[in-house]
């Protein structure tokens, strides 16, 4: 089926052309039921829906949900243009079985090869129009969703230059300003993007607590009690997550996971797979981290449980079938997304739909 971001088109194109193969089409979706579900207190008939990243701009989020994804989110933005890495930006992944943490020390082959893609990198360097720009874009995306569906706005900071201490000050500002933009579109939860490479702890700032607490306290104070949600990266011990959900639990409303697992990309030479300065080790999804969106779900959920806190778990990773849904929606998912599954099998929202819900009470 032909994926509807095109990973042999660049970045520009897909913006500009996109989406592609089946979401180009009318979708074959009829809403039989009036929703039964709420997501973070908004009512959607499945909670199921594609995370940041594919969903580059109002055309693509009104096709997701025109095909039944009904929790989208609109790609992460910031507060002043940022362009895309070079083309090429997604490569097929091909590696046998899970990428562990330990199979993610070694070099991975990847290729434009995308027959039978199971797994995929994505190298974006998290781009963004300007605020002019995407503002009335994702407006028009929080319109686009129909009953029983929401858009999650996605957002970022971004670092800029100066004395430490003014610095951080800035970074701080410049994800308040952040939130408040995305939340002027209109889109009734917001999503603050820890999970690609900050400036924070160990180049992912979801590693970085302190500063995450700095930064959720001033955002809270600018938005009010508007959903907030946290997307994070793969936590290897528990301590640290442990830490994080303690230090934040009260101030958000969830926590979606994973986005990826990085590892070292290389062609079939064993050369540099991706073009460019710092471009050595690349983000990997799909069928590859499965085990690790199941296990952070797993996880969350049990922090959850223990501490009696009420927040909403995402589960992302891997997600392909019916039963991928259900397993992480069993796990102690409010809501599950899919987003190389999705973008290469658009129709897996309308299968979805199929899918009886009876893990999680709504």
């Amino acid at each position: 089926m032909i994926p509807f971001y095109d990973p042999q088109r660049t970045y520009e194109d897909n913006y500009a052309l996109g989406p592609f193969g089946a979401f180009r089409a009318s979708s074959p979706f009829v809403r039989a039921e009036q929703p039964r579900s709420r997501f973070l207190g908004q009512p959607v008939t499945r909670p199921f829906g594609i995370p940041a990243g594919p969903l580059l701009n109002a055309a693509f989020c009104a096709a997701a949900f025109g095909h039944g994804f009904d929790v989208n989110v609109y790609k992460t933005v910031r507060t002043r243009a940022h362009r895309a890495y070079p083309f090429p930006n997604t490569l097929a992944v091909h590696v046998d079985g899970a990428l562990t943490m330990e199979r993610a020390a070694r070099p991975v082959t990847a290729d434009s090869d995308f027959r039978h893609v199971e797994s995929i990198t994505n190298s974006f360097g998290v781009p963004s129009r300007d605020p002019d720009e995407w503002q009335p874009d994702m407006a028009k995306a929080v319109q686009s969703a129909g009953s029983g569906q929401v858009l999650v706005g996605s957002f970022q900071g971004t670092r800029s230059d100066g004395h430490s201490a003014d610095r951080m000050a800035a970074y701080v500002a410049d994800h308040v300003r952040a939130a408040t933009l995305v939340a002027e579109t209109g889109a009734k939860v917001l999503e603050l993007n820890l999970s690609c490479p900050n400036e924070g702890a160990s180049n992912l700032l979801c590693f970085d607590t302190p500063t995450v607490v700095k930064i959720v306290e001033a955002i809270r104070n600018a938005i009010g009690d508007m959903p907030l949600v946290l997307k994070l990266a793969y936590f290897a011990e528990d301590p640290p997550l442990a830490k994080l959900v303690a230090a934040t639990s009260s101030l958000v409303d969830g926590y979606a996971a994973v986005n990826t697992i990085p590892a070292t990309l290389v062609g079939a030479d064993g050369g540099q797979a991706l073009p460019g300065k710092g471009r050595e080790v690349g983000g990997v999804c799909g069928a590859a981290i499965a085990w690790a969106g199941l296990e952070m779900t797993e996880r969350l959920a049990t922090l959850r449980d223990r501490g009696n806190r009420d927040f909403a778990i995402v589960g992302i990773g891997g997600v392909r079938t019916e039963h991928d849904y259900a397993t992480l929606r069993h796990a102690g998912a409010d809501a599950v997304m899919s987003a190389t599954g999705a973008m290469f099998d658009p129709l897996l929202g309308v299968r979805i739909h199929g899918v009886a819900e009876a893990s999680r009470p709504a």
